[in-house]
């Protein structure tokens, strides 16, 4: 029998879960697929049915969360806008996603096994922080097309910004230094940075 016929994407669901959850406990090498089909609730060879190695599934774990969540920092990013108040409804979407639980989980799990397994630190980096930088310079470089903005290296000016989003509060959270930041510390950090990068990329600051 073609097991494709009978894959199903709420299985499928259900054992990205699952994988959610061991990834978490146990990182990537201390996790198993046995473990992994325990908590997802299906049966090993199910499990195999659908993603054939560790490996895999990791990276369809990470592909798909980076996905879900990269539609919600840039599903309002148009040009129809104030340039502002674009660019600070992105910068508190990202900070958000990267404060969130699944976020935290896959940067901490990436990091503790990135020289071990570099290909999944690749994955990672393609699925993620490449292609949040991608869409950010597209609309970057649309806006200097209009006029609004003046970006030279539309790329260069998304990590910029990126990383002008990430201050006090990213690097504190993902240590354990500080619990989830109140919504008010959060504005207060984007509309520092969206401030910072007119001043240096607006055409009327």
């Amino acid at each position: 029998m073609d097991v494709s016929v009978s894959l199903s994407p709420e299985k499928r669901a259900q054992i990205l879960s699952g994988a959610a959850t061991v990834f978490a406990a146990d990182g990537y090498e201390g996790a198993s697929m046995a473990r992994i089909a325990s908590v997802a609730g299906v049966s090993k060879g199910t499990l195999y049915n659908y993603f054939d190695s560790k490996a895999a599934l990791f990276t369809a774990y990470v592909g798909e969360t980076c996905d879900r969540n990269l539609g919600r920092v840039f599903d309002t990013a148009g040009h129809d806008g104030d340039p502002a108040a674009v660019l600070h409804d992105i910068g508190k979407r990202m900070l958000q996603m990267l404060l969130s639980g699944p976020g935290l989980t896959i940067y901490r799990v990436v990091i503790a096994e990135a020289a071990k397994f570099p290909d999944l630190a690749r994955g990672f980096f393609d699925a993620g922080p490449a292609r949040a930088i991608g869409f950010m310079a597209d609309w970057l470089a649309e806006e200097t097309r209009r006029g609004r903005l003046s970006v030279d290296d539309p790329g260069f000016a998304a990590e910029q910004f990126f990383n002008l989003c990430q201050t006090r509060l990213v690097l504190r959270r993902k240590l354990e230094m500080l619990p989830d930041p109140p919504e008010a510390e959060i504005d207060r950090v984007i509309d520092a940075a969206t401030g910072m990068f007119l001043r240096m990329y607006g055409t009327s600051w």
